[in-house]
């Protein structure tokens, strides 16, 4: 079933006598049993959907989480100046916060950094690594999501006989970096099953090790609130540990006990009970738009400092560098056709020299979710080109670009599945195109689009959502579910901020509010003001919550011609 926008929808086929297995033995109704089995829930996935589950640490007793302990208990033992170098993104500054929090209760001498992305570039490279020993001189450096493919960063510091640890989770290749240990479920280790873990997530349960085995009094649970936004900011997946990760923080979070996100929703205008949705669409972008348009240094202060004078100023920063950043984001996209876009071969790559280095991940994502294909951008950046990955669940990113640096293709490079950086010499982006589709084209899983089920607008009730959103909360690998409606008309049509639309969806007598966030210049917004005629549409079910007050709400994904009227 051909859409609006060009994409193929088909309903998902299960067997009717699984289906309904699982529906009695788990006293669930259609849907909860048909999303359960295609998403291959385990029995503890399952348990939690009515029950409470705490997560245990799966690493105590792993070989490089114990080297790890090791190694840092003989440096805080010694008094040794500890060095910590970071990622400039979500995932890397939370992770370094908690490690460099956790070093400040031991009275350890540590320093951290997170690279400069227009001064210093992605990852912890060779030169990056000597300026800051020279500045900091340490006995110690500890990687936090970078350093996956520092080779010759860690060979330098075992040169000037410097230990070095770096905990990631981006994709790795043999030979693996010389440090002294390296942990990263991306490697052929006895954790690799938790691959989906971010660097914080891992950090966090590095922490918690320490802690157990070294008796500490440091009460790390209230940090998992930072976990959970590393993991959604990383869209990594909500299955396993980080769905109960999940589940138990929404539940739980009192916001009146952490003085930084009363401040973050304070200023974001946010007056209800914190959601997933929050943490994706509203702090993320915030926290990284830090490292997008100026440095990411500033976030770390924010979650260490003792100051709430010091917190309220870089919240008030960040606030006022986002809406930068979503003023030029604007600017930016509004140049492209889409649809010119929906129809290039192979991973959509784009080059425009004059892009803002700190938005073109933010420019591929968007792309990408239009087109539901991976999409790289690059733009100029001195006499180089840097480019930001963002792909689809279905294609590793991440992989190809690390096989692409290991082929001297690319400069520099790294990732994981779903988004990756890329520094390239502009003579070989021919040659690297060339090489990502190679891979892609291979893939025979690529843009499948899937609805549950047909729904009549009438089925459409708080009831309804409710029972739906006992499988969530939704995220990568666990989607919140789309749903098509037959033969609705669209109505009361309207353009908000200059960006999304807002209207009705009609079918006889029931009218429900529904939104659409797709780009005003595509096909489906086109059709969504202009056309008069009849559709079928694929939405997600929404909760609006305001002031703790809740209204259902439809989210427009799709349209599909339908010539039957009312």
């Amino acid at each position: 079933m051909k859409s609006i926008s060009g994409k193929n929808w088909e309903e998902i086929k299960l067997s009717k006598r699984s289906i309904e297995k699982v529906k009695i033995d788990q006293n669930l109704n259609d849907i909860q049993s048909k999303l359960i089995i295609s998403r291959n829930f385990s029995k503890e996935e399952v348990f939690l959907i009515k029950n409470k589950i705490n997560f245990t640490n799966p690493f105590l007793h792993k070989g490089d989480f114990l080297s790890a302990f090791r190694l840092l208990k003989k440096n805080i033992s010694e008094n040794n100046k500890i060095l910590i170098i970071g990622d400039y993104d979500v995932d890397g500054c939370l992770s370094t916060s908690l490690l460099v929090k956790f070093l400040n209760f031991n009275k350890s001498k540590v320093n951290f950094y997170i690279p400069d992305r227009f001064k210093d570039g992605y990852g912890a490279d060779l030169n990056l690594t000597k300026r800051l020993i020279h500045k900091y001189n340490p006995k110690l450096v500890i990687f936090l999501d970078c350093g996956s493919s520092s080779h010759s960063a860690i060979k330098y510091l075992k040169s000037k006989n410097i230990s070095s640890l770096i905990i990631d989770h981006h994709n790795t290749l043999i030979p693996y970096p010389l440090s002294n240990v390296f942990i990263n479920p991306k490697k052929d280790v006895d954790y690799k099953n938790y691959d989906y873990l971010c660097t914080t997530f891992i950090t966090y349960m590095f922490i918690d090790l320490y802690i157990k085995l070294d008796k500490s009094k440091y009460l790390l649970e209230d940090d998992q609130i930072y976990v959970l936004l590393a993991t959604i900011a990383d869209v990594m997946p909500l299955r396993g540990i980080n769905k109960i990760l999940a589940v138990n923080v929404i539940k739980n979070f009192d916001i009146n006990k952490n003085f930084i996100f009363k401040n973050l929703f304070k200023i974001l205008n946010i007056k209800k009970k914190l959601e997933i949705n929050d943490l994706a669409f509203k702090i993320a972008p915030l926290l990284n738009s830090a490292g997008r348009l100026e440095n990411a240094n500033m976030i770390v202060e924010m979650l260490t400092t003792k100051s709430k004078t010091n917190i309220i100023k870089i919240i008030s920063k960040i606030y006022n560098l986002n809406n930068q950043r979503k003023l030029i984001e604007k600017r930016i996209l509004d140049k492209f056709d889409f649809d010119n876009l929906y129809n290039q071969k192979g991973v959509i790559t784009i080059y425009s020299p004059n892009i803002h280095e700190g938005v073109i991940g933010i420019i591929a994502s968007r792309i990408k979710e239009y087109c539901n294909k991976p999409c790289i951008v690059f733009t100029n950046s001195g006499n180089l080109l840097k480019g930001s990955a963002r792909s689809t669940f279905d294609f590793n990113i991440g992989e190809y670009i690390n096989k692409a640096l290991n082929k001297e293709i690319i400069i520099k490079g790294g990732g994981h599945n779903l988004a990756a950086g890329i520094t390239i010499l502009k003579k070989n982006l021919d040659k690297f195109k060339e090489f990502i589709n190679t891979y892609y084209e291979k893939n025979e899983n690529l843009n499948k689009n899937i609805y549950f089920s047909k729904l009549s607008l009438n089925s459409i009730n708080k009831n309804f959502f409710n029972q739906i959103n006992l499988l969530g909360p939704y995220g990568n690998k666990n989607i919140d579910p789309a749903f098509l409606i037959e033969n609705i008309k669209i109505i009361k049509t309207q353009i908000i901020k200059d960006r999304f639309i807002s209207c009705f969806i009609k079918k006889d007598k029931k009218i429900v509010k529904a939104m659409s966030f797709n780009h005003l210049k595509s096909k489906i917004s086109y059709s969504i003001l202009n056309s008069n005629s009849n559709f079928d549409i694929i939405i997600k079910i929404k909760d609006n919550r305001w002031n703790d007050k809740s209204s259902i709400e439809l989210e427009i994904i799709d349209l599909i011609k339908n010539t039957n009227k009312t």
